[in-house]
């Protein structure tokens, strides 16, 4: 297990301490599980947006599906 020290502004760790107490409760550990739950969230949403631009940027490349060989759908069946 690691330990982070982090600075955030005022508000916003007064807004997370209160949102936790209200979900998780005053218990041990309670602040360390919402902030590792807020990282999971934030690193499966990046990720999810970088896998959207690696695909976006495949759909943006030219693929060359070879040429047509037949004129008229009758060349391709002996009927």
């Amino acid at each position: 297990m690691g330990t982070i020290t982090l600075s955030i502004d005022d508000g916003t760790e007064q807004d997370f301490r209160r949102l936790v107490e209200k979900i998780l409760g005053k218990r041990k550990g309670a602040l360390g599980e919402a902030a590792t739950e807020a990282m999971k969230i934030w690193i499966r949403e990046k990720t999810q947006e970088e896998v959207a631009q690696d695909a976006l940027e495949l759909t943006k490349k030219a693929y060359h599906l070879g040429a047509r060989k037949y004129t008229s759908r009758k060349d391709l069946y002996d009927r």
